[in-house]
């Protein structure tokens, strides 16, 4: 005789106290739990390198005036452009340089943007180079 061989034919027992639990909640309870949730984002941040800002000289301050004057002298025109600029990181020291093209709808000396057609603000005083037909052909 077995050990189990008074039971082994009896009907399985169910609880009139507490409802049987859902199939995916008894899958939930053997999923792998991850005890450093979030920690691949936390290093994928880390290792992602940023620039720092290139200081401009005073030569290539006013050059770069010079063209924005250029630039405004066409305006009416839209001029086509393509940006350089440099743009701070949310989250950690540095940044990154970017480019844009379009069409310039406004140079706001006050507010010390150029504002593109596509409502791109960009601020004046971060841009490293900008270029456009319109320059080469007064240079």
């Amino acid at each position: 005789m077995g050990a189990y061989d008074d039971i082994i034919n009896l009907p399985h027992h169910v609880s009139t106290r507490h409802p049987r639990m859902p199939a995916i909640d008894r899958a939930a309870q053997f999923s792998p739990f991850a005890a450093l949730t979030g920690f691949e984002g936390a290093i994928r941040e880390a290792g992602r390198l940023t620039d720092s800002e290139v200081d401009l000289s005073e030569d290539q301050k006013v050059d770069l005036d010079a063209r924005l004057r250029m630039l405004e002298d066409v305006l009416p025109q839209h001029p086509k452009v393509t940006v350089v600029y440099y743009v701070p990181d949310k989250y950690k020291s540095g940044g990154a340089y970017i480019s844009v093209s379009g069409e310039i709808k406004k140079i706001d000396r006050i507010g010390s943007n150029i504002i593109l057609q596509d409502n791109t603000a960009i601020p004046i005083d971060s841009i490293f180079q900008i270029d456009s037909r319109y320059l080469d052909k007064n240079e």
